[in-house]
């Protein structure tokens, strides 16, 4: 099933194998095209910001479950005389914990048989496993690395993101740093804003203290509220002025835009919401 957001957002629920779903959206702009793809279909996890993490795991996806998302984005966008152009793996799922198909997948994306996006627009993210970025470094693809950070001082973030508390914060980016190393690429850090959790002047203190000088791009990204979490998104001008102080951090900041909250466009609300209505009670006349 698909859900649109003024024709600009378009987010699928695709059924699989074994009673599970993932989602994928695809997200129009004046100059590209880009896909959120799902690698696993629920999260292990657990952030307690997603919606993904309010379901039990499900499993790892293969590498054509992926490959299937984006060729459907393609036939879809094919339609409107678009053209798939960025591929971001922010979707349900830890990708870094599908390694090996996540890794299939992109190579076969990139062919130029199939869909020929090439690796540098495509996004890989993690939540911090450490080993598995070294690994990528090693594998001669050009991704973006994205490290889904939300917090720069562990005691916050060993709640906000629980795998922190194997690989801490500072390990974590000096990690990413070497793969920044490794291959030239610039790594993006996303950051969820919380309001009056991690939108505050000792936040970005703290964000400017563990990036500046490194190769590294801020990636703010207002909160889209989830049902059942005691957190709620900033007001405008909150993001704007945390975005402000970032930069008085000598920091490359971007705020993402939030469209696609008509469509449930946050990570797995679209299945949460599917889910919930599927557990609902059917009414007897």
């Amino acid at each position: 099933m698909s859900q649109a957001d003024r024709s600009l957002t378009t987010k699928t629920l695709y059924e699989l194998d074994g009673g599970h779903s993932v989602e994928a959206v695809v997200m129009r702009y004046a100059d590209r095209s880009t896909l959120c793809i799902s690698s696993q279909a629920g999260c292990p996890i657990g952030c307690p910001f997603c919606a993904t993490g309010k379901f039990p795991f499900g499993r790892n996806l293969k590498a054509h479950e992926i490959v299937e998302q984006a060729l459907d984005a393609v036939r879809m966008l094919a339609a409107e005389g678009r053209r798939l152009s960025h591929v971001v793996f922010m979707g349900m799922g830890e990708p870094m914990a599908n390694y090996q198909s996540v890794i299939e997948s992109v190579r076969r994306m990139s062919d130029a048989d199939l869909l020929g996006i090439s690796p540098r627009r495509i996004v890989v993210s993690t939540s911090g496993l450490i080993p598995r970025i070294a690994q990528l470094g090693e594998e001669k693809l050009p991704v973006t690395l994205a490290i889904s950070l939300h917090a720069a001082r562990d005691e916050l973030r060993d709640v906000l993101v629980p795998i922190n508390r194997k690989y801490p914060v500072a390990e974590l980016v000096a990690s990413s740093q070497a793969y920044a190393g490794k291959t030239g690429r610039r790594v993006s850090y996303e950051w969820v804003l919380l309001a009056g959790v991690n939108d505050t002047e000792r936040d970005a203190k703290e964000l400017g203290t563990l990036l500046r000088g490194k190769l590294a791009h801020v990636n703010l990204i207002p909160f889209n509220p989830v049902d059942g979490t005691p957190y709620r998104a900033p007001e405008r001008a909150a993001v704007r002025r945390f975005r402000e102080m970032v930069e008085a951090q000598s920091l490359n900041v971007t705020v993402r835009d939030t469209r696609g909250r008509d469509a449930d466009a946050a990570c797995g609300q679209l299945h949460e919401r599917v889910m919930r209505e599927r557990a609902a009670p059917v009414p007897t006349s």
